[in-house]
């Protein structure tokens, strides 16, 4: 693994108030709320059985990011069910801007995004499903495809243990992909170009969350990385 530091800052956010995410895009139903001057995503529907167990949702932010970042922004579980996801270089899968109307609209259900036309990195990083709480970890997963290239132990307490917001940081530089939190790093992974498809480009960022879990998100940071 080579060695790379943060650069300048090309993005700030405070994800404070309903104007900070104006041009952000929803994919999926969901609440978004801003209680104390932090974003809150819930599912949309939780007293319907059936539209709460669809009710999986991303949020996009609209701008475009080269390959090289790192994104940080803080984390606050609520509750003690469903997932905590985070996308990056996410782009058609030809090249096309996210947005495009060219792709196939998408709505929130996973398989829409790791076996449709587009291309990313996703990180899962609060896994609270009935299934996955014996054993917690955080996966990388690269598509287009349902690779899971990385796993790392999940340090992050349920919901009645938590203090105060976690700081998060996802971040690349040419073939590598490093997760940290409140400065652990978690997971890190070196992409050879060939095993995967090739190395991603840029593309755009966004947060992914399943029904039943409500979080908190503050302090968007995105900035430039360079080689050491």
């Amino acid at each position: 693994m080579r060695n790379w530091t943060k650069d300048d800052l090309l993005y700030e956010n405070p994800l404070a108030s309903e104007a900070d995410v104006r041009d952000f895009r929803m994919e999926g139903e969901a609440c978004l709320t801003f209680p104390r001057e932090r974003m809150r995503l819930e599912n949309a529907h939780p007293s319907d059985p059936e539209k709460s167990r669809h009710g999986n949702y991303l949020l996009w932010c609209p701008m475009d990011f080269p390959a090289d970042i790192a994104v940080s922004w803080e984390f606050l579980p609520r509750t003690d069910d469903g997932l905590a996801m985070f996308w990056m270089a996410a782009a058609g899968r030809q090249g096309e801007d996210l947005f495009d109307p060219s792709l196939a609209p998408r709505d929130g259900d996973y398989w829409q995004y790791h076996r449709g036309d587009i291309n990313g990195f996703h990180v899962s990083y609060y896994r609270r499903n009935p299934s996955e709480r014996h054993f917690q970890t955080c996966n990388l997963r690269k598509s287009h495809g349902f690779y899971l290239v990385a796993q790392g132990a999940d340090p992050l307490p349920n919901s009645r243990d938590v203090k105060d917001f976690y700081q998060m940081e996802a971040a690349r530089c040419g073939p590598e992909f490093r997760l940290s939190m409140n400065g652990l790093m978690v997971l890190r992974w070196h992409d050879d170009g060939q095993s995967f498809g090739p190395v991603l480009g840029g593309g755009k960022i966004g947060f992914r969350q399943m029904a039943g879990l409500i979080a908190e998100y503050r302090n968007l940071k995105v900035h430039a990385v360079r080689a050491t």
